[in-house]
């Protein structure tokens, strides 16, 4: 008679053993989910860009990448509770469909953190902190050092373990809260109170006058990129399910929160910042438009202030990157689908977190940020190639979860979308189909594509040149960590069509 616990036995089920400790609870995991979201970094990096390409009317297009990612959210939170499990987009591609699918999912989703993270680090927190305390943002080595600081700093946290990652991500929702929301709230209680002079009327927030000369609809779509590159991530909540108690109701409720907050309180922080606009033309020409705004109204001390919380924000995103992305190194690795396997997959005794997997996602970082530095252009091509990443992953996961969702049991008392769920899907997959070609077709975009396309000409290679006969003789398969025997021809452990079980 089997004495594991119900969530065990359900991992059991797929095929694997529990090796690392289900301590996360509720607020931790949303924690990670609106961390990685990050309204705080998103928002403070990109809303020049929009007010630059269509005006502060650009706000506006907010809500409406709100309200498409949230249909994102919905279908991937119902399929979290129906394959709870770590390295989560490359399971549920390798389960609905195959593990071929799964790998270039999973191939997809490396790349998004091996870049990401990296870019984050040393275009934005290092030249950030460098204000903060006073030194020289130009100064190249060192933003480098910083950087490369921070990023270490953030996988050593995750090598300690998972508990201690989790109370910088718990720490890291208020201060997205402290860093967006409060100060738009105090720059709009201050522009309505006239504390300063200059401050513009409310009929900016309809002003629709561009520094770039675009056609209306192509500024209006530019402009639409501030949402759709924040509101991106927050199904890596999915990553620890095997470390969340309860997870099959967890994640789900984590990944609609974080969504759903994410998007109202960014909404109220973008209404805040654009009133208190002090000079449209100024702004616009700034490289750091907020700093300009709220050094305004609050001066240099307190804007300092401010900025420090957002770059604990950032901080916090490299705390829960390198948690995700090593997961889903390791998930990949137990499955023997990646290069040295043997090594990745290996858990650490005392930690029970994936640390092969960390370090060499740090290396990796570090190599990337070090190519940065001396290829500044290269690898801001690179950086930009991570905003299309993610829509294409969510693209091939909601494409073939609707396929294939009729086919899966339900699960008692889970987060289900019923009958609602082929109208949500189908929506959503038109949502993210128009956002893929809104970072494709656009000349400027072309370069990233093309990054998009030689990494997966390298996981090609890799998958046609071993992959594919490991899969053919069994010794790479789905949930093969039991020792289960897999299917030679599909690559998959007995009974992985079950995906969902009580």
């Amino acid at each position: 008679m089997s004495h594991a616990a119900p969530e065990e036995s359900d991992l059991q089920d797929f095929g694997y053993k529990q090796e690392m400790r289900r301590v996360l609870k509720k607020f931790a995991v949303f924690a990670v989910a609106f961390s990685i979201v990050s309204i705080t970094t998103g928002i403070f990096l990109n809303y020049g860009f929009g007010i630059t390409h269509l005006g502060p009317a650009s706000i506006w297009l907010w809500p409406v990448a709100v309200a498409g990612q949230f249909l994102v959210a919905l279908v991937i939170a119902e399929l979290s509770t129906r394959i709870p499990l770590a390295g989560a987009n490359y399971q549920w591609g390798a389960r609905l469909v195959g593990p071929g699918y799964g790998y270039f999912i999973g191939a997809l989703g490396i790349l998004y953190g091996a870049v990401g993270l990296p870019g984050i680090m040393l275009e934005g927190l290092a030249p950030l902190l460098a204000s903060v305390l006073g030194l020289d943002p130009d100064n190249g080595r060192l933003i480098l050092f910083i950087a490369i600081a921070a990023l270490v700093l953030g996988f050593m946290i995750n090598l300690i373990s998972v508990q201690l990652a989790a109370r910088v991500n718990n720490v890291a929702v208020f201060t997205e809260i402290i860093g967006t929301v409060v100060l738009g709230v105090l720059l709009f209680v201050l522009w309505v109170g006239d504390a300063k002079p200059h401050g513009q009327p409310a009929s900016i927030l309809s002003v629709t006058k561009g520094l770039e000369h675009n056609p209306f609809w192509y500024a209006a779509v530019l402009a639409g990129l501030m949402g759709i590159y924040t509101l991106v991530g927050f199904e890596q909540a999915a990553d620890l399910s095997e470390e969340t108690v309860n997870a099959k109701r967890v994640i789900p409720r984590a990944i609609l929160w974080s969504v759903g907050l994410a998007g109202a309180l960014g909404m109220v922080a973008l209404i805040g910042f654009t009133v208190a606009i002090p000079d449209l033309a100024a702004v616009q020409n700034a490289p750091e438009p907020l700093v300009v705004i709220t050094e305004h109204w609050l001066g240099t001390g307190l804007t300092r202030v401010f900025l420090a919380v957002v770059v604990f924000s950032m901080f916090a995103i490299a705390v829960v990157g390198a948690a995700t992305g090593a997961r889903l190194i390791y998930a990949m690795s137990r499955d023997n689908m990646l290069p040295f396997s043997g090594v990745w997959k290996k858990i650490g005794v005392r930690s029970r977190t994936p640390v092969p997997a960390l370090l060499v996602s740090l290396v990796i970082g570090l190599v990337l940020m070090i190519f940065g530095y001396l290829q500044g252009n290269a690898f801001g091509t690179l950086v930009s190639a991570t905003a299309l990443v993610p829509y294409i992953i969510y693209l091939l996961t909601v494409l073939v979860y609707a396929m294939r969702r009729r086919r899966l049991e339900a699960i008692p008392g889970a987060f289900s979308l019923g009958r609602a769920g082929p109208v949500v899907m189908a929506v959503a997959l038109v949502w993210l189909a128009a956002v893929i070609l809104v970072l494709v077709l656009p000349a400027e975009f072309r370069s990233a594509v093309y990054v998009v396309a030689g990494w997966m000409v390298l996981a090609a290679l890799w998958y046609l040149l071993v992959l594919r006969r490991r899969l053919r003789n069994g010794t790479a398969a789905v949930g093969m960590a039991t020792g289960a025997r897999p299917d030679r021809a599909s690559g998959r452990a007995p009974g992985t069509d079950q995906v969902a079980r009580n």
